[in-house]
Order: structure tokens, then C-alpha cells, then sequence
């Protein structure tokens, strides 16, 4: 069994191009896709002068929407998602979270931040069940709607997951960590949008 890499990104010009790199030094991973979200930047260019291939798609249509329309181009039996904005990632780290699902030990894994940055190591203490590091069954994905949960799509694929039974195994990713939106956007900015990233979470786990 194989891997597709799904990397949903919206003006991730600065970070997804590492992240395709470190992809291209994994055997196991076949297929590397990345989604540009209605990116207005570089985002497009640079995924693919890294080598991946890329669906641009024309509006921002959310994180969910984004990830399904890799899902239905990947060929491969496991999907790996990764978010477009990380720091630190290595091989290794691409390497534990697809062996234990590539070896039937778990249907999914999810990749915890540890020894990062104090900001996302905390968020991911609080909440594991939002990481959007995750290696998952192909086959298991496909009863799945994630279109509509925009930001509340690790929520939605979690809670799918515990209601169906799946092994599920946390996977540590030492020294790594990602762009906070504050630095992205500016501090007044970027508040605006995690509030807005919170609220489209909170309303999935209240559903």
C-alpha cells in the first residue's frame, strides 16, 4: 500500500514549498496533492515548481472542501494530510505517522506537536482532536462529508471516527510546530480569524 499526500493551502506561499520537499524524500509517499484554496499569492507557483501536483481551485470555498476535492484525486490506498503552514517537518516525522496505518496498526493516526512552540504545543495538549497532521485509510474516508465543516473539519473527521469504531494512534512530532495566524495576518487580523477558525470549530462539536 501507498501514500497520497493531500495538502489543503490558502496563501502558503512561504511554508508549502519545504513542506512538498520533505514529501519527495519519503518512498511511501506515491502522490503529493496540493489544494490551493482560492490562494491569491504564490501559493499555486511554488507547489509546483516544488513538484507536487496542483488544484487550484478559483474560490475559497473552506479547509474541508479543500481536503475532499484531494481525496477525490488521490490514487492511493492511505491519505496523508498535512497542513500547508508547518515548521520543522522532517521525513521522520512523515514516516511515524503513515507506517503505523501502512502496517494495519491503526486505521488513523494523529500527529501531537511536542517540544515546538509553547503556543501550539498547549493547543494540541488542550485538544488533540484538532491537528490536522492525520494518515488515514482511503476506504474509510468515503462515507464521509467534510464539505461543509470548513475549519470544523478535524472535529468532524474525529468524531466520525470514534462513532464508527476506528483504531486511532497519537503520534508525537518532536520539534515542530506551524505559523500562528497572527503572524500570517498581523496580530488584529489574525485575531479575527481565529476567532472566526474557533467558531466554525465550536459549531461542529456543538453538532
Amino acid at each position: 500500500m501507498s501514500v497520497s499526500a493531500v495538502i489543503p493551502a490558502y496563501n502558503e506561499e512561504k511554508t508549502v514549498g519545504e513542506i512538498v520537499r520533505v514529501l519527495h524524500e519519503v518512498p511511501q509517499v506515491k502522490e503529493i496533492i496540493v489544494v490551493s484554496d482560492g490562494s491569491t499569492d504564490r501559493t499555486v507557483e511554488v507547489a509546483r515548481n516544488a513538484g507536487a501536483k496542483v488544484i487550484a481551485l478559483t474560490q475559497n470555498t473552506g479547509k474541508g472542501a479543500a481536503m475532499m476535492a484531494g481525496v477525490r484525486e488521490a490514487k492511493y490506498g492511505v491519505i496523508l494530510f498535512l497542513d500547508a503552514d508547518l515548521i520543522g517537518l522532517t521525513a521522520a516525522h512523515v514516516v511515524d505517522l503513515i507506517n503505523p496505518v501502512l502496517l494495519d496498526e491503526a486505521d488513523m493516526t494523529v500527529g501531537i506537536f511536542e517540544r515546538g512552540r509553547i503556543a501550539t504545543d498547549l493547543a494540541q495538549d488542550l485538544a488533540p482532536f484538532l491537528s490536522g497532521q492525520r494518515a488515514i485509510k482511503k476506504c474509510i474516508l468515503h462515507d464521509i462529508d467534510l464539505e461543509p465543516a470548513r475549519f470544523g473539519v478535524e472535529v468532524a473527521i474525529t468524531r466520525y471516527a470514534s462513532e464508527r469504531g476506528w483504531r486511532v494512534k497519537e503520534v508525537l512530532l518532536e520539534d515542530m510546530s506551524h505559523i500562528m495566524k497572527e503572524e500570517k495576518l498581523g496580530l488584529l487580523r489574525g485575531f479575527w480569524a481565529r476567532l472566526k477558525m474557533y467558531w466554525e470549530i465550536a459549531k461542529y462539536i456543538r453538532y
